[in-house]
């Protein structure tokens, strides 16, 4: 299937859904980093007009998840050190008080919910599953983070996720990561388990920190390389 194909019953203006469509790819990290997108292909690939294309572009654009390097096509940002350090310096302060919050009204039924979530993860995460491990690693932050009920901190955190989908397209598929989530979600679990608001922070930072950490070395040798 596509990675924009859309559903027959799927709501919404068509610009509206081909944006969605396009911002869950760029989530799950079905772009890669300097990725081109031309819009006439989109629009072919749709059976429209270039404009709602366009027009879904252009929003992914004014989110900086896209940029517009012509008036034909878009392209994914490049991986670089700075971008990399900007995004995760925000997803630390805005998903560590996610998980601080979510301890305020986690119940049982949602710890078993996300043990289970969790488990799928590890499961293809051993399996090599590079694609369904990313998408339960999602599922299992997002219902972190929607256990803190505050829909506008989540979106922000969606908008991140965004721009970090195609980074983690490289993190799984170039580099040898040793380090993907498991340890760090099982402190986490603790943490709501228990009432823990700090350590449910903690643990939620040290898990963005420690899965960047091949992402740093590959940094310093793709820069050794070009100097």
């Amino acid at each position: 299937m596509s990675l924009i194909e859309m559903q027959p019953n799927e709501m919404g203006s068509l610009s509206a859904r081909i944006y969605n469509k396009l911002r869950e790819g760029l989530i799950a990290g079905n772009f890669a980093p300097g990725q081109r997108l031309l819009m006439q292909d989109l629009a072919q690939q749709l059976g429209t007009s270039v404009t709602p294309v366009r027009e879904a572009c252009l929003r992914l654009v004014s989110e900086q998840a896209l940029e517009l390097r012509s008036g034909r096509f878009v392209t994914v940002p490049d991986l670089t050190r700075e971008r990399y350090w900007q995004i995760r310096l925000i997803r630390i302060a805005l998903e560590g008080l996610a998980a601080e919050l979510a301890v305020e009204h986690v119940t049982p039924e949602d710890i078993v919910k996300l043990r289970a979530t969790h488990e799928l993860f590890a499961a293809a995460d051993k399996a090599g599953e590079a694609d369904r491990a990313r998408h339960y690693n999602r599922e299992f932050h997002f219902g972190v983070y929607r256990l803190s009920r505050i829909p506008m901190l989540v979106g922000q955190i969606e908008s991140l996720w965004i721009s970090m989908g195609p980074i983690l397209n490289v993190l799984y598929r170039v580099e040898e990561n040793d380090y993907v989530g498991a340890e760090e979600h099982l402190t986490l679990l603790e943490a709501l388990e228990t009432g823990k608001k700090k350590a449910a922070r903690a643990a939620l930072e040290r898990d963005i920190v420690r899965g960047g950490v091949n992402l740093l070395k590959y940094f310093d040798r793709i820069e050794g390389k070009a100097g």
